[in-house]
């Protein structure tokens, strides 16, 4: 997978766990593991938005592009 999702680095940083994430963004603890995991196809725009607001980060601080090794 060529991008890595870093959400977990950043609730470690804030000291916040998955549960409080997702009853501040209004989403289910599921779907922040999913998340997490990377198990996701994509995520919208406005989540993502609502992730950085909670964490007080940047998308790039919880997104990054690693390029598949060939």
């Amino acid at each position: 997978m060529a991008i890595i999702v870093n959400l977990d680095v950043m609730l470690a940083k804030r000291k916040m766990r998955s549960k409080e994430l997702a009853e501040r963004i209004g989403i289910t603890e599921q779907n922040v593991s999913l998340l997490k995991s990377g198990k996701v196809k994509g995520v919208r725009f406005e989540t993502l938005e609502s992730i950085c607001e909670a964490l007080d980060c940047q998308p790039g601080d919880i997104l990054e592009y690693r390029p598949d090794d060939a």
